[in-house]
Protein backbone atom coordinates (compact mmCIF):
# COMPACT_ATOMS: atom_id res chain seq x y z
CA UNK A 1 0.00 0.00 0.00
CA UNK A 2 0.90 3.58 -0.49
CA UNK A 3 2.17 5.49 2.05
CA UNK A 4 -0.09 8.40 1.74
CA UNK A 5 -4.04 7.71 0.33
CA UNK A 6 -5.33 10.28 -1.79
CA UNK A 7 -8.69 11.53 -0.84
CA UNK A 8 -11.21 13.72 -3.04
CA UNK A 9 -14.69 14.61 -2.16
CA UNK A 10 -17.86 14.72 -4.96
CA UNK A 11 -20.09 17.44 -4.49
CA UNK A 12 -23.00 17.76 -5.40
CA UNK A 13 -25.96 19.78 -4.44
CA UNK A 14 -26.82 20.16 -0.44
CA UNK A 15 -25.58 16.23 -0.33
CA UNK A 16 -25.64 12.95 -2.10
CA UNK A 17 -29.08 12.23 0.19
CA UNK A 18 -32.30 13.06 -1.38
CA UNK A 19 -33.21 14.82 1.67
CA UNK A 20 -30.05 16.64 2.75
CA UNK A 21 -31.27 19.67 1.70
CA UNK A 22 -34.18 19.64 5.02
CA UNK A 23 -31.26 19.23 7.25
CA UNK A 24 -31.34 21.63 9.90
CA UNK A 25 -27.53 22.89 8.59
CA UNK A 26 -27.78 22.59 4.93
CA UNK A 27 -28.51 25.90 3.03
CA UNK A 28 -30.97 25.24 0.28
CA UNK A 29 -31.14 29.13 -0.45
CA UNK A 30 -27.98 29.26 -1.27
CA UNK A 31 -27.13 26.35 -4.02
CA UNK A 32 -27.34 28.56 -6.70
CA UNK A 33 -25.05 31.37 -5.46
CA UNK A 34 -21.16 31.30 -5.75
CA UNK A 35 -20.52 31.62 -1.86
CA UNK A 36 -21.97 28.17 -1.20
CA UNK A 37 -19.66 26.48 -3.54
CA UNK A 38 -16.66 28.34 -2.18
CA UNK A 39 -17.32 27.57 1.17
CA UNK A 40 -17.67 24.06 0.39
CA UNK A 41 -14.11 23.71 -1.73
CA UNK A 42 -12.60 25.62 0.86
CA UNK A 43 -13.70 23.63 3.38
CA UNK A 44 -12.52 20.44 1.73
CA UNK A 45 -8.93 22.46 0.98
CA UNK A 46 -8.91 22.79 5.10
CA UNK A 47 -8.77 19.28 5.39
CA UNK A 48 -5.40 19.02 3.03
CA UNK A 49 -8.03 17.40 -0.14
CA UNK A 50 -6.61 16.03 -3.16
CA UNK A 51 -9.25 17.33 -4.71
CA UNK A 52 -12.90 17.98 -5.53
CA UNK A 53 -15.52 16.70 -8.32
CA UNK A 54 -18.43 18.87 -9.12
CA UNK A 55 -21.61 17.00 -10.54
CA UNK A 56 -23.35 18.09 -13.56
CA UNK A 57 -25.84 17.31 -16.13
CA UNK A 58 -27.75 18.48 -19.38
CA UNK A 59 -31.14 17.26 -17.59
CA UNK A 60 -32.95 17.91 -14.43
CA UNK A 61 -31.88 15.47 -11.40
CA UNK A 62 -33.91 11.99 -11.08
CA UNK A 63 -34.47 9.52 -8.84
CA UNK A 64 -34.24 6.88 -12.48
CA UNK A 65 -30.49 7.17 -13.47
CA UNK A 66 -31.67 7.04 -17.52
CA UNK A 67 -35.63 9.20 -17.39
CA UNK A 68 -36.89 12.44 -15.36
CA UNK A 69 -38.98 11.88 -13.02
CA UNK A 70 -41.64 14.27 -11.64
CA UNK A 71 -40.60 14.83 -7.81
CA UNK A 72 -40.74 18.42 -6.38
CA UNK A 73 -39.59 17.01 -2.60
CA UNK A 74 -36.09 16.58 -3.69
CA UNK A 75 -32.83 19.06 -5.31
CA UNK A 76 -33.69 20.02 -8.95
CA UNK A 77 -31.85 22.68 -10.89
CA UNK A 78 -27.93 23.08 -10.94
CA UNK A 79 -25.18 25.60 -12.21
CA UNK A 80 -22.85 25.09 -14.72
CA UNK A 81 -19.85 23.19 -13.20
CA UNK A 82 -16.96 24.14 -15.32
CA UNK A 83 -18.12 28.02 -14.44
CA UNK A 84 -18.58 27.21 -11.04
CA UNK A 85 -15.18 25.87 -10.89
CA UNK A 86 -13.72 29.06 -12.52
CA UNK A 87 -15.55 31.06 -9.87
CA UNK A 88 -13.86 29.03 -6.96
CA UNK A 89 -10.75 28.63 -8.28
CA UNK A 90 -8.66 32.48 -7.40
CA UNK A 91 -10.53 31.81 -4.23
CA UNK A 92 -8.54 29.24 -3.48
CA UNK A 93 -4.82 28.15 -3.69
CA UNK A 94 -3.76 24.02 -3.36
CA UNK A 95 -7.17 22.08 -4.50
CA UNK A 96 -7.78 20.57 -7.21
CA UNK A 97 -10.80 21.33 -9.70
CA UNK A 98 -12.83 18.69 -11.47
CA UNK A 99 -15.94 19.89 -13.01
CA UNK A 100 -17.76 17.70 -14.98
CA UNK A 101 -18.65 17.36 -18.31
CA UNK A 102 -21.36 15.63 -20.32
CA UNK A 103 -19.10 14.72 -23.53
CA UNK A 104 -21.96 12.68 -25.45
CA UNK A 105 -23.27 16.10 -26.04
CA UNK A 106 -20.25 18.35 -26.20
CA UNK A 107 -17.76 19.82 -28.24
CA UNK A 108 -13.97 18.64 -27.55
CA UNK A 109 -13.05 21.69 -28.93
CA UNK A 110 -15.20 24.02 -26.47
CA UNK A 111 -14.36 21.94 -23.34
CA UNK A 112 -10.51 21.59 -24.13
CA UNK A 113 -10.85 25.77 -23.87
CA UNK A 114 -12.73 25.61 -20.85
CA UNK A 115 -10.48 23.32 -18.61
CA UNK A 116 -7.33 24.67 -20.45
CA UNK A 117 -8.55 28.34 -19.16
CA UNK A 118 -9.82 26.66 -15.84
CA UNK A 119 -6.41 25.58 -15.24
CA UNK A 120 -4.62 29.01 -16.11
CA UNK A 121 -7.12 30.49 -13.62
CA UNK A 122 -6.59 28.07 -11.46
CA UNK A 123 -2.44 28.21 -11.78
CA UNK A 124 -2.11 24.49 -12.77
CA UNK A 125 -5.00 22.53 -10.59
CA UNK A 126 -7.71 21.90 -13.37
CA UNK A 127 -9.53 18.54 -14.76
CA UNK A 128 -12.49 17.24 -16.51
CA UNK A 129 -14.64 14.51 -14.85
CA UNK A 130 -15.92 12.41 -18.63
CA UNK A 131 -19.40 11.86 -18.18
CA UNK A 132 -21.61 9.65 -21.24
CA UNK A 133 -24.98 10.85 -21.44
CA UNK A 134 -27.14 7.56 -21.88
CA UNK A 135 -30.32 9.03 -21.47
CA UNK A 136 -32.65 10.25 -24.06
CA UNK A 137 -33.95 13.06 -21.93
CA UNK A 138 -30.58 14.73 -22.20
CA UNK A 139 -30.57 13.87 -26.15
CA UNK A 140 -34.22 15.42 -26.41
CA UNK A 141 -33.02 18.78 -24.84
CA UNK A 142 -30.15 19.30 -27.62
CA UNK A 143 -32.09 17.89 -30.51
CA UNK A 144 -28.99 16.51 -32.65
CA UNK A 145 -29.43 13.35 -32.22
CA UNK A 146 -31.49 9.99 -31.28
CA UNK A 147 -29.87 7.56 -28.40
CA UNK A 148 -31.57 3.75 -27.35
CA UNK A 149 -33.08 3.54 -24.20
CA UNK A 150 -30.26 1.59 -22.48
CA UNK A 151 -32.41 1.52 -19.05
CA UNK A 152 -34.70 -0.80 -20.84
CA UNK A 153 -32.34 -2.98 -22.48
CA UNK A 154 -31.14 -6.32 -20.75
CA UNK A 155 -27.61 -6.36 -20.03
CA UNK A 156 -27.03 -9.69 -22.29
CA UNK A 157 -29.10 -7.54 -25.10
CA UNK A 158 -26.65 -7.49 -28.33
CA UNK A 159 -28.18 -4.49 -29.27
CA UNK A 160 -27.49 -2.94 -25.57
CA UNK A 161 -24.12 -3.82 -25.26
CA UNK A 162 -23.26 -2.27 -28.94
CA UNK A 163 -24.96 0.78 -27.87
CA UNK A 164 -22.88 1.05 -24.92
CA UNK A 165 -19.64 0.10 -26.66
CA UNK A 166 -20.73 3.06 -29.30
CA UNK A 167 -21.29 5.46 -26.30
CA UNK A 168 -17.77 4.98 -24.69
CA UNK A 169 -15.81 4.80 -27.67
CA UNK A 170 -17.25 8.13 -28.94
CA UNK A 171 -15.99 9.36 -25.07
CA UNK A 172 -12.30 8.15 -25.62
CA UNK A 173 -12.31 9.88 -28.73
CA UNK A 174 -13.33 12.97 -27.39
CA UNK A 175 -10.43 12.70 -24.78
CA UNK A 176 -7.89 12.34 -27.51
CA UNK A 177 -9.68 15.40 -29.27
CA UNK A 178 -8.73 17.05 -26.31
CA UNK A 179 -5.68 16.28 -25.31
CA UNK A 180 -3.92 16.98 -28.48
CA UNK A 181 -5.40 20.05 -28.60
CA UNK A 182 -4.07 21.01 -25.36
CA UNK A 183 -0.58 20.05 -27.21
CA UNK A 184 -1.53 21.86 -30.10
CA UNK A 185 0.26 24.81 -28.80
CA UNK A 186 4.02 24.13 -27.55
CA UNK A 187 5.02 25.41 -24.11
CA UNK A 188 7.51 28.46 -25.79
CA UNK A 189 4.97 28.83 -28.38
CA UNK A 190 4.23 32.43 -26.95
CA UNK A 191 7.58 34.72 -27.92
CA UNK A 192 5.72 37.54 -26.71
CA UNK A 193 9.11 40.11 -27.85
CA UNK A 194 8.07 43.74 -27.99
CA UNK A 195 11.36 44.62 -29.71
CA UNK A 196 10.99 42.43 -32.97
CA UNK A 197 6.99 43.10 -32.89
CA UNK A 198 7.04 38.80 -32.63
CA UNK A 199 3.95 37.61 -30.06
CA UNK A 200 3.57 33.99 -31.08
CA UNK A 201 6.09 31.58 -33.29
CA UNK A 202 3.27 30.32 -35.92
CA UNK A 203 5.90 26.97 -36.27
CA UNK A 204 5.20 26.10 -32.50
CA UNK A 205 1.19 25.92 -33.30
CA UNK A 206 0.41 22.32 -34.79
CA UNK A 207 -2.95 21.06 -36.47
CA UNK A 208 -3.78 18.11 -34.80
CA UNK A 209 -5.64 16.63 -37.96
CA UNK A 210 -7.75 14.57 -36.08
CA UNK A 211 -10.04 12.10 -38.05
CA UNK A 212 -12.56 9.40 -36.22
CA UNK A 213 -16.20 7.75 -36.78
CA UNK A 214 -17.73 10.55 -33.94
CA UNK A 215 -15.33 13.42 -34.66
CA UNK A 216 -12.92 15.60 -37.26
CA UNK A 217 -11.11 18.24 -35.79
CA UNK A 218 -8.57 20.37 -37.23
CA UNK A 219 -7.01 22.30 -34.22
CA UNK A 220 -4.85 24.20 -33.59
CA UNK A 221 -6.68 25.64 -29.97
CA UNK A 222 -6.65 29.27 -29.51
CA UNK A 223 -5.55 28.77 -26.20
CA UNK A 224 -2.24 28.17 -25.27
CA UNK A 225 -1.14 25.19 -23.41
CA UNK A 226 -1.96 24.74 -20.06
CA UNK A 227 0.40 24.97 -16.85
CA UNK A 228 -0.17 21.44 -16.04
CA UNK A 229 0.86 20.73 -19.75
CA UNK A 230 -2.22 18.11 -19.64
CA UNK A 231 -4.91 19.09 -17.33
CA UNK A 232 -6.49 15.66 -15.20
CA UNK A 233 -8.70 13.58 -16.94
CA UNK A 234 -10.86 11.40 -14.80
CA UNK A 235 -14.06 9.11 -15.17
CA UNK A 236 -16.68 7.59 -13.25
CA UNK A 237 -16.44 3.51 -14.53
CA UNK A 238 -18.90 0.72 -13.12
CA UNK A 239 -17.89 -2.16 -15.58
CA UNK A 240 -16.23 -3.54 -18.17
CA UNK A 241 -16.46 -0.84 -20.82
CA UNK A 242 -16.16 1.86 -18.84
CA UNK A 243 -13.11 0.35 -17.13
CA UNK A 244 -11.80 0.31 -20.63
CA UNK A 245 -12.26 4.27 -21.12
CA UNK A 246 -10.23 4.42 -17.85
CA UNK A 247 -7.64 2.84 -18.71
CA UNK A 248 -7.23 4.14 -22.43
CA UNK A 249 -7.57 7.04 -21.79
CA UNK A 250 -7.96 8.60 -18.10
CA UNK A 251 -5.51 9.75 -15.56
CA UNK A 252 -7.98 8.72 -12.57
CA UNK A 253 -10.43 6.51 -12.53
CA UNK A 254 -13.53 6.25 -9.88
CA UNK A 255 -14.75 3.10 -9.29
CA UNK A 256 -17.67 1.87 -6.96
CA UNK A 257 -16.77 -1.51 -5.80
CA UNK A 258 -18.47 -3.11 -3.11
CA UNK A 259 -16.17 -5.01 -0.91
CA UNK A 260 -12.32 -5.84 -0.96
CA UNK A 261 -12.64 -8.64 -3.47
CA UNK A 262 -14.40 -6.99 -5.54
CA UNK A 263 -11.87 -3.75 -5.25
CA UNK A 264 -9.08 -6.15 -5.94
CA UNK A 265 -10.90 -7.52 -8.98
CA UNK A 266 -11.63 -4.13 -10.41
CA UNK A 267 -8.37 -3.13 -10.01
CA UNK A 268 -6.93 -6.06 -11.87
CA UNK A 269 -9.83 -4.88 -14.72
CA UNK A 270 -8.26 -1.33 -15.15
CA UNK A 271 -4.59 -2.40 -15.08
CA UNK A 272 -5.11 -4.76 -17.96
CA UNK A 273 -6.89 -2.51 -19.71
CA UNK A 274 -4.32 0.04 -19.01
CA UNK A 275 -1.65 -2.67 -20.38
CA UNK A 276 -3.91 -3.27 -23.71
CA UNK A 277 -3.81 0.29 -24.45
CA UNK A 278 0.06 0.66 -24.42
CA UNK A 279 -0.25 2.53 -21.00
CA UNK A 280 1.35 -0.04 -18.63
CA UNK A 281 4.46 2.08 -17.77
CA UNK A 282 1.89 5.17 -16.86
CA UNK A 283 0.52 5.97 -13.57
CA UNK A 284 -3.46 5.78 -13.81
CA UNK A 285 -4.91 5.97 -10.07
CA UNK A 286 -7.95 4.13 -9.02
CA UNK A 287 -10.16 5.72 -6.58
CA UNK A 288 -12.65 4.11 -4.80
CA UNK A 289 -16.22 6.01 -4.02
CA UNK A 290 -18.22 5.26 -1.17
CA UNK A 291 -21.04 7.75 0.78
CA UNK A 292 -20.48 8.55 4.00
CA UNK A 293 -22.68 9.35 7.01
CA UNK A 294 -20.33 10.47 9.61
CA UNK A 295 -20.79 11.34 13.45
CA UNK A 296 -18.61 10.78 16.72
CA UNK A 297 -20.82 7.81 17.15
CA UNK A 298 -21.84 5.07 14.97
CA UNK A 299 -25.11 4.76 16.34
CA UNK A 300 -25.92 8.69 15.31
CA UNK A 301 -24.40 8.15 11.98
CA UNK A 302 -27.04 5.54 11.19
CA UNK A 303 -29.96 6.85 12.96
CA UNK A 304 -29.30 9.88 11.34
CA UNK A 305 -29.75 7.90 7.76
CA UNK A 306 -32.22 6.49 9.00
CA UNK A 307 -34.14 9.50 9.81
CA UNK A 308 -33.07 11.08 6.17
CA UNK A 309 -34.64 7.91 4.55
CA UNK A 310 -38.02 8.22 6.23
CA UNK A 311 -37.76 11.93 5.18
CA UNK A 312 -37.20 11.00 1.88
CA UNK A 313 -39.60 8.12 1.59
CA UNK A 314 -37.56 5.52 1.00
CA UNK A 315 -34.74 3.93 1.93
CA UNK A 316 -31.28 5.54 0.15
CA UNK A 317 -29.44 3.40 -2.15
CA UNK A 318 -26.47 4.23 -4.80
CA UNK A 319 -23.98 2.92 -7.15
CA UNK A 320 -21.45 3.36 -4.77
CA UNK A 321 -21.13 1.58 -0.84
CA UNK A 322 -22.83 4.01 1.54
CA UNK A 323 -21.01 3.86 5.00
CA UNK A 324 -22.49 5.22 8.10
CA UNK A 325 -20.09 4.89 11.11
CA UNK A 326 -17.35 7.00 13.16
CA UNK A 327 -14.25 8.52 11.17
CA UNK A 328 -12.11 5.54 12.69
CA UNK A 329 -14.61 3.34 11.15
CA UNK A 330 -14.29 4.28 7.75
CA UNK A 331 -10.53 5.14 8.44
CA UNK A 332 -10.43 1.31 9.20
CA UNK A 333 -12.56 0.81 5.55
CA UNK A 334 -10.27 2.15 3.55
CA UNK A 335 -7.38 1.10 4.96
CA UNK A 336 -8.41 -2.30 3.90
CA UNK A 337 -9.59 -1.19 0.24
CA UNK A 338 -6.09 0.16 -0.46
CA UNK A 339 -4.59 -2.75 0.32
CA UNK A 340 -6.60 -4.28 -2.66
CA UNK A 341 -4.60 -1.71 -4.94
CA UNK A 342 -7.22 1.32 -4.64
CA UNK A 343 -5.08 4.25 -4.44
CA UNK A 344 -6.78 6.94 -3.45
CA UNK A 345 -10.90 7.23 -2.40
CA UNK A 346 -13.70 9.76 -3.48
CA UNK A 347 -16.11 10.46 -1.06
CA UNK A 348 -19.94 11.98 -1.35
CA UNK A 349 -20.86 13.43 1.51
CA UNK A 350 -24.55 12.31 2.29
CA UNK A 351 -25.37 15.93 3.85
CA UNK A 352 -23.62 19.16 3.34
CA UNK A 353 -21.66 20.77 5.43
CA UNK A 354 -22.15 18.08 7.54
CA UNK A 355 -20.18 14.93 6.34
CA UNK A 356 -17.56 17.16 4.60
CA UNK A 357 -17.02 18.84 8.25
CA UNK A 358 -17.13 15.23 9.42
CA UNK A 359 -14.12 14.33 6.81
CA UNK A 360 -11.76 17.15 7.28
CA UNK A 361 -11.83 17.00 10.92
CA UNK A 362 -12.34 13.46 11.59
CA UNK A 363 -11.19 11.21 8.79
CA UNK A 364 -7.92 13.35 7.61
CA UNK A 365 -6.53 13.55 11.91
CA UNK A 366 -7.09 9.89 12.26
CA UNK A 367 -5.80 9.21 8.79
CA UNK A 368 -2.80 11.33 9.73
CA UNK A 369 -2.35 9.52 13.07
CA UNK A 370 -1.70 6.65 11.11
CA UNK A 371 0.99 8.19 8.69
CA UNK A 372 -1.50 7.52 5.68
CA UNK A 373 -2.42 10.96 4.48
CA UNK A 374 -0.58 14.64 3.98
CA UNK A 375 0.27 16.99 6.76
CA UNK A 376 0.44 19.96 4.01
CA UNK A 377 -0.13 20.41 0.82
CA UNK A 378 3.57 19.55 -0.73
CA UNK A 379 2.65 20.70 -4.63
CA UNK A 380 1.35 23.69 -6.32
CA UNK A 381 -0.11 21.54 -8.95
CA UNK A 382 -2.97 19.06 -9.24
CA UNK A 383 -0.64 16.75 -11.02
CA UNK A 384 1.99 17.19 -8.73
CA UNK A 385 -0.48 16.36 -6.17
CA UNK A 386 -1.15 13.39 -7.56
CA UNK A 387 2.31 12.29 -8.06
CA UNK A 388 1.96 12.57 -12.14
CA UNK A 389 4.26 14.27 -14.18
CA UNK A 390 4.32 17.09 -16.52
CA UNK A 391 3.85 15.41 -19.96
CA UNK A 392 6.30 16.09 -22.91
CA UNK A 393 4.47 18.08 -25.55
CA UNK A 394 3.59 15.54 -28.46
CA UNK A 395 4.31 17.71 -31.18
CA UNK A 396 7.61 19.77 -29.69
CA UNK A 397 10.39 18.45 -31.33
CA UNK A 398 13.58 17.79 -29.11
Amino acid sequence: MSTHLHLAVALDGAGWHPAAWREPDARPAELLTPAYWVDLVREAEAGLLDLVTLEDGLSLQSADRYRPDDRTDQVRGRLDAVQVAARVAPLTRSIGLVPTAVVTHTEPFHLSKAIATLDYVSTGRAGVRVKVGASPAEAAHLGRRRLPDVGTLAEDDAAGRAAVRELFDEAADWVEVLRRLWDSWEDDAEIRDVATGRFVDREKLHYIDFEGRHFSVKGPSITPRPPQGQPLVTALAHQQVPFELVGRSADVGFVTPTDTADARRIVGAVRSAQAAAGRAAETVHVFGDVVVFLDDDAATARARRDRLDERAGAPYESDAQVFAGTPAELADLLTDRAEAGLTGFRLRPATLPHDLRQVTTGLVPELQRRGLFRTAYEATTLRGLLGLPRPANRYATV
